[in-house]
């Protein structure tokens, strides 16, 4: 029987705020255990929260940028259930009026096609505080820090079939938060992070399966792995005769697979009702147009541009357009060097080689755009040759210059890599290789005339030997030739 995977996510953003979303506590990262956690955190009596407005602000910026639907009217609820580290013994969510409605996000596939993967609402709400069990031996420690730290949680709808188009829609996700800088999107540090609801059903029926959510998985490979191992336990039980259950699982990436948490909650058993405590949001069409007057270009929009205004592939607007710290270098470069395709050549190629060896970020980079876009210009004015080019590069990265002589123009002045042009100059290196060369120079004579291209090589690699480098290739090629065959 062939079996078709359906899946949907519940990705949690945590919100750029200086502070919670009922509290003034800070939200920073790293802090000693609860010492980010006042009265209004700690649950305690006679305390109410207060909401804060850049918490809206910022979920309100996120529908608009994926044209969701915006209810005038959203309403917070109580989630009510028991566990250590929330200590209200309920969470403040929205369940019935959430603050977006609606909405759409493309994502791009690995073969170049684009699929569109349907919203179904995005809500506020605040986290819980944190489990240590590792420090504690036998005893579990809680830290209230993260308590009350403002989510948005976005709920797709249940359109995504395989792992690959589930990290397609999560990346499609952390590329739209970040442009907005609505999150910084760190997933190490919790700041996005998903459940995973998966079911598989035959080929061909509409009827959903039963599905398991997968929850906290904090990674777009953890994703990927989890899903395609609960998609393999799920086949297999049923094949086996066996049925799903309904449940919670966690997915342990040490062992590679998912294990079974709880029993699936369903709404009810939360007991949700609307928050006493908090009146219902009301916001106008003025305060929406406010916000998307101040929205920047997102990542669809600035794909296209790419591609329209610059002339670049789908395959490089797409990657260079992926992050908004990419796109922003990218742009720099271009801007500096003059030539968009060169600058998305060494983007893509040299520089995130680089970035994905020594495992940094592109805003770490130690080479800087406008470091890159000069080097570009070199290659491009025939300064330096493209073997010259990969030497300044590296010593860049290095920082060999030091300071502000860490520059294309400097290395390439102290290292003498300054691409010789002239023709008189190369013509000796030429003669001079031609002459040393009896025996090669007899075989390139000898051969038919459609196998002598291959062996021009050899002249080349000497003459440029002969130069350190530094001869223009694009010359000697064009003088060997005319030389060797007039030999012939």
């Amino acid at each position: 029987m062939q079996w078709e995977t359906v899946i949907g996510l519940e990705v949690h953003v945590q919100l750029a705020t200086q502070s919670k979303i009922f509290s003034g506590s800070s939200t920073a990262f790293g802090a000693e255990p609860n010492t980010q956690a006042n009265a209004v955190d700690l649950g305690l009596p006679g305390v109410l929260p207060v909401l804060n407005e850049q918490a809206v602000a910022m979920a309100l910026q996120f529908g608009l940028g994926i044209n969701a639907e915006i209810p005038e009217v959203s309403v917070f609820d109580r989630k009510n259930y028991f566990y250590p580290d929330l200590p209200k013994g309920y969470q403040t969510s929205q369940m019935y009026e959430p603050i977006v409605g609606r909405g759409e996000v493309e994502i791009l596939l690995d073969d170049g096609s684009a699929r569109v993967i349907r919203v179904h609402h995005a809500h506020l709400e605040e986290d819980a505080g944190k489990s240590l069990h590792e420090d504690f031996h036998g005893m579990t420690g809680i830290d209230l820090n993260r308590a009350g730290t403002p989510l948005l949680e976005i709920v797709s709808e249940p359109d995504m079939r395989s792992a690959k188009e589930a990290v397609a829609y999560l990346r499609a996700i952390h590329s739209i938060v970040t442009y907005l800088g609505i999150s910084d999107g760190n997933m190490a540090e919790g700041s996005m992070r998903c459940d995973v609801n998966v079911s598989v059903r035959p080929k061909g029926q509409e009827e959903f399966g039963t599905r398991a959510e997968i929850k906290n998985v904090n990674s777009f490979r953890f994703v990927e792995r989890a899903i395609a191992y609960e998609v393999e336990r799920q086949v297999e039980l049923i094949e086996d005769g066996g049925k799903v259950v309904q449940e919670t699982r966690l997915y342990d990436p040490e062992a590679d697979e998912t294990r079974s948490m709880r029993t699936k909650e369903e709404a009810n058993d939360y007991r949700y009702f609307p928050c006493p405590d908090l009146l219902p949001v009301m916001v106008d069409s003025a305060y929406i147009d406010h916000l998307r007057e101040s929205l920047p270009e997102l990542p669809a929009e600035k794909r296209a541009r790419f591609q329209d205004e610059l002339g670049l592939s789908a395959y490089d607007a797409g990657v260079l357009s992926s992050s908004r710290a990419m796109a922003e270098y990218f742009e720099r470069t271009k801007d500096v060097c003059g030539d968009a395709k060169q600058a998305a050549n060494w983007v893509q190629g040299e520089l995130s080689g680089a970035l994905n060896r020594d495992a940094l970020d592109i805003s770490d980079s130690p080479i800087n755009a406008d470091q890159l876009g000069e080097l570009i210009k070199r290659v491009i004015d025939n300064t330096i040759n493209g073997k010259a080019a990969k030497q300044v590069f590296q010593a860049l990265w290095n920082g060999e210059g030091g300071g502000e002589n860490n520059s294309a123009d400097a290395i390439i002045e102290a290292r003498g890599l300054k691409q010789v042009t002239d023709t008189g100059a190369i013509d000796a290196m030429v003669e001079q290789v031609i002459a040393d060369s009896p025996a090669q120079v007899a075989q390139y004579r000898d051969a038919e005339p459609d196998k002598r291209g291959k062996m021009i090589g050899y002249f080349v690699g000497q003459v440029m030997k002969a130069s350190r480098g530094t001869a223009n290739p694009q010359q000697v090629n064009t003088l060997l030739k005319e030389k060797l065959d007039a030999l012939c």
